[in-house]
């Protein structure tokens, strides 16, 4: 996304009862039941637990074995998607705008539409003060994820944090990555305090474009070894604070002749972008990275990559899914850049056409900053879904990842 704007493990609070519910046949789920959440909890933190289960588990530690666990009382999420109405399901699959400095309108917004997650964009300051994201929760019969775009430099998005922070290419300039794990980790408890849950960052873009060209500073080398640590490092500190990051642009916006806010662009031919642009992918997320382990999420950007895609921008084209799927084996979230404000997309598709596409080409979460009506979007997913352009057992995994990647159940 413009500078506005896996698996985490406990990024949204969220009490024992809703996900008991969710095994007993939908209580507390299905049945409209919203979670509650603490009134004395700082919003973004865990609440205190229900007397009758356990304390929800810090974001940085692993999720239990289940089975050596008797008491654990999340539940599995394949049982948990089926708990969940056809029209819920597909609703947690999208991810849009809401109005940050409306936020009775942001949580009516939920309340009516039930999406998985929310994207602040500009100003968000508003809707993260005085428990107003408790509201927002309270709104949803699943737990909410929360986004924002901060990167650091010319993407900060929420105000009132505790000063700003560098650009990427300044932080790979003048910081060594064990300042630069500790920045993220800093950052993202700044950010869970106010309610957020995710962050569109770090950029794993390789590029030496000038500081503000489309990714320019946002990209911290144009080294792939540069950009592989200190990405690395900046993720690995929001991880410990307990917020998801998501890396991005895949597969790689760093070399692209444009920018995709403004019309289609191209990268060089994939063979290219095998041995410069995707190397932090493979040497992040591949086996023995250090993002192997999962607690984040990948972007997929609008690109067209010569060897790739055909006719349509890779967050329409399977291969691109399939590439990151198989190739580099992640199997955590996957959301698409912005479809709804993105000449690249919006120049060829409506919004419900683009979403469509976008999950049938192997997204699990599509993602429109805008702010406006949902029902068109889920009407068209419902359709696909009933003409089986959407797969219905595709449909339920990809929840499966969204609900493990939200901490509500163990996948």
């Amino acid at each position: 996304m413009r500078q506005q704007r896996h698996r985490p493990r406990s990024i949204v609070p969220l009490l024992a009862g809703l996900v008991v519910g969710a095994l007993g046949g939908g209580v507390g789920v299905a049945t409209g039941a919203a979670p509650t959440i603490a009134p004395s909890a700082a919003v973004g933190t865990p609440a205190a637990p229900a007397a009758s289960g356990p304390a929800p588990r810090p974001a940085s530690q692993p999720a239990p074995d289940t089975a050596a666990a008797p008491g654990n009382r999340l539940p599995a999420c394949a049982a948990m998607v089926t708990s969940l109405p056809v029209r819920d399901r597909l609703a947690q699959r999208l991810m849009i705008g809401v109005d940050a400095s409306d936020p009775g309108s942001a949580a009516e917004t939920v309340r009516s539409s039930q999406v998985g997650g929310v994207f602040l964009g500009g100003k968000a300051t508003a809707l993260l003060q005085n428990s107003r994201l408790a509201a927002l929760q309270k709104a949803a019969r699943v737990p909410v994820a929360v986004a924002v775009d901060d990167e650091g430099g010319r993407v900060q998005r929420v105000k009132d944090l505790d000063g700003s922070i560098p650009s990427a290419r300044t932080m790979a300039a003048t910081m060594t990555v064990d300042q630069v794990r500790a920045l993220g980790e800093k950052r993202g408890r700044q950010l869970l305090a106010r309610g957020v849950t995710m962050d569109f960052a770090p950029d794993v873009d390789v590029s030496d474009q000038p500081a503000d060209a489309v990714i320019g500073d946002r990209s911290f080398s144009d080294d792939p070894a540069v950009v592989t640590r200190y990405a690395g490092a900046f993720a690995e500190g929001l991880r410990a604070a307990g917020v998801s990051g998501v890396l991005k642009h895949f597969p790689g916006h760093g070399h692209g002749n444009g920018d995709s806010h403004r019309g289609r662009v191209t990268t060089p031919p994939l063979a290219q972008l095998r041995a410069d642009d995707l190397r932090p992918y493979a040497d992040l997320l591949g086996p023995g990275g250090p993002l192997h382990g999962g607690g984040f999420g990948v972007m997929v950007g609008h690109l067209d990559v010569p060897g790739l895609t055909t006719g349509l921008p890779s967050s329409l084209t399977p291969a691109v899914y399939q590439l990151l799927r198989t190739e580099y084996g992640f199997d955590g979230l996957v959301v698409t850049d912005d479809l709804g404000a993105m000449k690249a997309i919006t120049g060829q598709f409506a919004l419900p056409q683009a979403v469509v596409k976008a999950l049938q080409a192997g997204a699990d979460m599509a993602l429109s900053s805008n702010v406006g009506p949902v029902t068109p979007v889920l009407d068209a997913l419902q359709q696909a879904l009933a003409d089986g352009t959407v797969n219905a057992a595709d449909n339920d995994r990809a929840v499966a990842r969204i609900l493990a990647a939200k901490g509500v159940c163990t996948p």
